[in-house]
């Protein structure tokens, strides 16, 4: 055990949260997963993510048009590192 040192206060607090959690862990433990494949996704019912549909990006100049600065296609920012 990590021998922490407890304040004797604090001892009946942190036994029954800790029998707490492990109730929780025994409930969560006790639901069957048989028909759930390993690698399931909740977010994988239709309806609650929209779909992943390819799109363009913008150009370079497109992407550097409101920048502040740029100097041949890419963004000029201010050093910030000294010699």
């Amino acid at each position: 055990m990590a021998r922490l040192e407890v304040p004797a206060g604090d001892l009946d607090r942190y036994r029954d949260e800790l029998g707490r959690i492990l109730d929780h862990v025994a409930r969560l433990q006790a639901v069957d997963t048989a028909q759930v494949p390993p690698t399931g996704n909740p977010l994988e019912v239709p309806g609650v993510a929209r779909a992943d549909n390819p799109q363009p990006g913008l150009g370079q100049e497109q992407a550097v048009a409101g920048a502040p600065a740029e100097h041949g296609g890419m963004f000029l920012v201010p050093r910030v590192v000294e010699n």
